[in-house]
């Protein structure tokens, strides 16, 4: 009997939270909603209702209060996994994030650590309005002492929701809510342990003792020879049509799945470029001191030699995140990314 299940993103990402509950007593989960309502996206449908009240834990609407609560919580033992609603609630607690359980294990000399994993439902194409359609993972990636990641499949999810619960570290979980929908087999066999993240982070092995992909480690979604495409979350798929959309006519495109944003897998994506000699980098946020201006730092000193064309960027605008009328055109959609491909392509 196969140990692999067709299942969709969000609920990839509930049974990834099953697993941590049923293997680590020490796990609560924490939220608006996320107990008789199952979240607002039924993430965590279910859980409270099989964990209890005491582990899935409905909180008032105060995220900087629910993420203070969390940093009390892990610091005695616990391993807090918190939703936050929509990616615009988030700034409330941003001084809690960046100053307080960011810097606690810096500020301790390594005494202290605070396992706390925040799930942030992020980005658009939902339809919805500014404060729920937002990508403001470069502003957490901005602040050491923060792994910032976010998975682009079913089986990703289901793995790394596990990988970041049993981190030593804070980790940003950000899900795309574009792929909440989407489907894909996931080997709901896999069970990560914490010994094994801590290994697998502290060794810099890019497989963990599990067999899957290390959680700061990035994974080539497809191979190439032409062009390196470097996405994460939501744009993953983008970019793999993009990618057979470019096969057609002749080019051949590598997909780099970034995963973890902050650290980055610098060595995969180097790699990549070094044998195709472009690259276009698509994300959501806006490009304007965006991951891609980092991302393309970094792989101009590490390639100058081997680029054929500049390093591009695709992604959103500078500006609020606009009415459902305009998100067409706002986000990374396969007409832009083609685009910059031909550019890169041109020179």
């Amino acid at each position: 009997m196969g140990t692999t299940e067709r299942m969709t993103f969000s609920k990839a990402i509930n049974a990834g939270l099953r697993r941590t509950l049923e293997t680590d007593p020490k796990v609560i989960l924490m939220g608006e909603d996320i107990g008789t309502l199952g979240g607002v996206f039924r993430v965590t449908d279910g859980l409270q209702k099989d964990f209890g009240a005491d582990r899935v834990v409905d909180t008032p609407l105060a995220e900087s209060g629910i993420v203070g609560t969390a940093i009390g919580l892990a610091l005695r033992g616990y391993r807090p996994v918190l939703e936050i609603q929509f990616d615009g609630f988030i700034f409330p607690a941003f001084n809690q994030i960046t100053t307080q359980l960011a810097k606690l294990s810096y500020r301790s000399r390594g005494r202290l650590s605070a396992p706390v994993v925040i799930r942030v439902p992020y980005g658009g194409a939902i339809g919805a309005i500014e404060h729920h359609s937002e990508s403001p993972e470069v502003l957490f990636a901005h602040t050491a002492g923060l792994r910032v990641v976010s998975p682009a499949s079913p089986a990703d999810a289901f793995v790394m929701i596990q990988q970041a619960v049993a981190s030593p570290d804070p980790v940003l979980f950000f899900e795309p809510k574009a792929r909440y929908w989407d489907k894909g087999e996931v080997d709901v066999a896999i069970t990560v342990t914490a010994d094994a993240v801590a290994s697998a982070l502290a060794d810099g092995v890019a497989t963990d003792p599990a067999g899957v992909v290390a959680l700061d480690r990035a994974r080539v979604a497809r191979a190439g020879t032409d062009l390196t495409i470097a996405a994460y979350g939501a744009t993953v798929s983008t970019a793999l049509k993009a990618a057979e959309s470019a096969a057609a006519a002749g080019v051949s495109v590598e997909v780099v799945d970034l995963r973890s944003i902050s650290p980055l897998d610098a060595e995969t994506l180097i790699a990549s470029v070094r044998r195709t000699g472009r690259c276009v980098v698509v994300h959501e946020a806006p490009v304007f001191y965006g991951t891609g201006g980092e991302i393309a730092a970094r792989v101009t000193e590490a390639c100058f030699y081997e680029l054929e064309a500049p390093v591009l960027r695709v992604g959103g605008f500078h500006t609020p995140y606009p009415v459902n009328k305009l998100e067409a055109t706002y986000l990374p959609g396969l007409d832009r990314i083609l685009d910059a491909v031909d550019r890169a392509m041109a020179y």
